[in-house]
């Protein structure tokens, strides 16, 4: 294992104190009380926006909740950009309050509009329910750009780890038409292919929150068969081609089992001729970004991915729609 951050070392010996069981070990449900239970232990007191609020679309399951933030020092009807923001949590476990600190520091430091998405989990919701619930909050977000004053076609995509996997996804939806196209992409520590046969997943067995053992338990409860993980809509890296797909950021982390499929997404990206910036640390761990208070290497990096964000939304070139096209 690559040497780690002393203040991740140090984090990681509190766990062994404490004793925690791994989330495999778990019920669903014991795995999100338990997640829960963690949040004020990790992540930093939640920063105040200009405004935040919840509302309800209608969804494929039901009402689809969604959090929409304003970064700070905004005005109500100033059109600006905005991020659709996925969580992570393999799937299973997260949720808007999982993730309500970190959405909030990266519209006060992107200067945008982030809309957190409350989509449906697994076991309960399998495969395509959440990819379902990501694509309707982008359709809704991008037809509600002037009541929402998002500017015009400035419209981002990102999450971290299962949130990443959407949004890759998303982006690959939004290049062939069924889903509107997004003009970047932030791909944080992502799921990218199902079928978990990198190295990675070979090396990353113990000694972390998120092993290998730990990805298949999120896996098996969102694609139950193996025969769903070849699918690009699961395994984005399994797409046959990446071409056309928006600007990207992806960060990766080495001591993680996602490590190399995140590396070698980049690395396509790249090759295919999209802009991408790649962030690799060789010293953090799997869900960095949520640990803001107990190591300071996240709020750097949440800043350097909402700086990032930022750059690009406010100061790309804005997509147009397929109907515009």
């Amino acid at each position: 294992m690559p040497l780690l951050d002393p203040e991740v070392e140090k984090l990681l010996e509190l766990a062994r104190q404490a004793g925690r069981p791994p989330y495999e070990a778990l019920t669903p449900e014991q795995a999100r009380a338990a997640y829960a239970a963690s949040w004020d232990l990790l992540q930093p007191p939640p920063q105040a926006v200009a405004a935040v609020r919840d509302v309800s679309v209608p969804g494929q399951g039901g009402d689809l909740r969604l959090r929409i933030y304003r970064g700070l020092g905004t005005q109500d009807d100033q059109l600006l950009p905005c991020m659709v923001f996925l969580h992570g949590g393999g799937w299973v476990i997260g949720n808007l309050e999982s993730h309500d600190r970190l959405c909030r520091r990266l519209a006060n430091v992107a200067r945008i509009c982030v809309v957190a998405v409350d989509y449906r989990l697994a076991p309960e919701h399998r495969f395509p329910a959440a990819l379902e619930d990501a694509a309707t909050a982008l359709q809704w977000v991008t037809e509600h750009q002037a009541a929402l004053s998002i500017a015009p076609g400035r419209i981002g995509i990102g999450g971290d780890s299962a949130g990443g996997n959407l949004a890759a996804v998303l982006a690959l939806m939004g290049r062939d038409g069924s889903a509107p196209p997004a003009m970047y992409q932030a791909l944080i520590y992502p799921v990218l292919d199902l079928t978990a046969d990198s190295a990675s997943y070979r090396k990353v067995t113990a000694g972390v929150p998120l092993t290998a053992a730990t990805m298949h338990y999120f896996i098996d409860h969102y694609t139950p068969l193996s025969s769903q993980r070849l699918d690009w809509r699961v395994s984005p890296l399994r797409a046959q081609s990446l071409a056309g797909t928006p600007p990207a950021l992806v960060v990766t982390v080495a001591n993680d089992p996602l490590c190399d499929e995140g590396r070698a997404y980049a690395q396509r990206l790249e090759e295919e001729g999209v802009r991408v910036t790649s962030l690799h640390m060789s010293d953090q761990l799997h869900g960095m970004l949520l640990l803001g208070k107990l190591v300071r290497a996240s709020n750097i990096v949440i800043d350097f991915v909402a700086t990032a964000m930022g750059e690009a939304l406010h100061h790309g070139t804005p997509v147009r729609s397929h109907s515009q096209s």
